[in-house]
């Protein structure tokens, strides 16, 4: 499926229309970690020259198309009012398929930069996020799309109006190709879940459950679908493992026998790291940001740790006040952040210098200015 809309351009005119950026340096020369104020698109085309098919993962959190300004008072981060002189951090005022468009430029380089086991992960909220899903399935392909994350944002509110309240926004999860780097993040199980789920307890205390003997699927001609014990699989079914397997799990006390012979294998509590992490998170937003929508720095830390390595480049170019940085930074990854606005670079540079020297002795970056 594609959105078309009017104002839509062809791939090849948005990368040969856009003009590159022009920098000055201003310190840093050299750095591996850079932060750029500028235009997000010139800067992007700009670093196509020596980062084409080499950034390992981007997180982005655009502006949402919600038609306002956003400003920064007295350390806090608010939406700003029209009967005030405070400094506007952003605004948001490109709303409609000028949204769409604005968005998709700026994707199209994106797949350009990100590498062949790279990922995305874009913020958006539930108003524009369906629009965007569908152009990001033009871009980066619907086979490479991994998930639709659901992150609950905030406390519930009851503002008075006809619907349903609002407590999430939505991470569109998509990779480069089918084999992108992946380092499956797991939970802690919780006391609830251990008695939910490991209901039984061995002889020495152990919790543990079991679970079939076999899985879908025939292999009549395989080791899976032989005979063990005088028992065949299940019709449409196979054992989970050779016959030998299997023996070898009944000597070490690994398989539990019903009442009328059915034969089950154990899984223990303390033989599991954790619960794979499901699609809906909670990351609540800091309740006194920096600098306006402004993310959890948990949030980030989880999709870096999960989608990159140590040494990979991350990149976010609607870096605000720059905890995705903070995140790479302290995770042991390179990263590339830009922003137009003056407020966010002030605020990114000041939250990277007070970053604990326990774990850092300086931040090395290359800060760049768009002429």
């Amino acid at each position: 499926m594609i959105l078309t809309y009017k104002n839509k351009q062809a791939k090849n005119d948005i990368i040969s229309g856009n003009s590159k950026a022009k920098f000055e340096v201003i310190f840093g020369v050299g750095a591996k970690n850079k932060l750029i104020h500028a235009d997000n698109l010139s800067a992007l085309k700009t670093l196509l020259g020596d980062y084409a098919a080499k950034v390992d993962l981007i997180y982005i959190d655009p502006p949402f198309a919600t038609n306002g300004h956003f400003k920064i008072s007295d350390d806090r981060a608010n939406t700003i009012s029209s009967s005030n002189g405070d400094a506007i951090a952003y605004s948001d005022t490109l709303i409609g398929t000028d949204f769409l468009e604005f968005l998709r430029e700026r994707l199209i380089f994106l797949r350009e930069l990100l590498s062949e086991r790279g990922s995305i992960y874009l913020h958006i909220d539930y108003k524009i996020g369906h629009y965007v899903k569908i152009i990001m399935d033009e871009v980066f392909g619907i086979n490479n799309f991994r998930n639709d994350i659901t992150r609950i944002k905030c406390n519930p509110k009851n503002f008075s109006r006809k619907a349903y309240g609002n407590i999430k926004d939505v991470i569109l999860f998509y990779s480069k190709s089918e084999n992108p780097i992946w380092n499956e993040p797991r939970l802690p199980f919780s006391d609830a879940d251990e008695e939910r789920l490991f209901k039984k307890v061995d002889k020495d205390g152990r919790r543990y459950t079991t679970i079939p003997l076999h899985a879908p699927g025939e292999t009549a001609n395989g080791k899976t679908g032989k005979e063990w014990r005088g028992i065949q699989p299940p019709k449409g079914r196979h054992w989970r493992s050779a016959p030998a397997a299997l023996e070898e799990w009944d000597k070490q006390g690994l398989i539990e026998w019903s009442a009328n012979g059915v034969p089950r294998k154990k899984n223990y509590l303390d033989e599991k790291n954790g619960k794979k992490m499901q699609d809906i998170w909670e990351f609540k937003d800091p309740q006194y940001p920096q600098y306006p929508t402004e993310k959890s720095l948990d949030l980030l830390k989880f999709i870096v740790e999960a989608s990159s390595n140590e040494g990979d480049l991350v990149l976010d170019c609607f870096c605000g006040s720059g905890t995705t940085l903070i995140a790479a930074q302290e995770l042991g990854r390179n990263w590339i952040g830009i922003d137009k606005s003056e407020q966010a670079i002030k605020v990114a540079q000041k939250k990277l210098a007070k970053m604990p020297s326990s774990l850092f002795s300086n931040v090395e970056y290359e800060f760049l200015k768009e002429l």
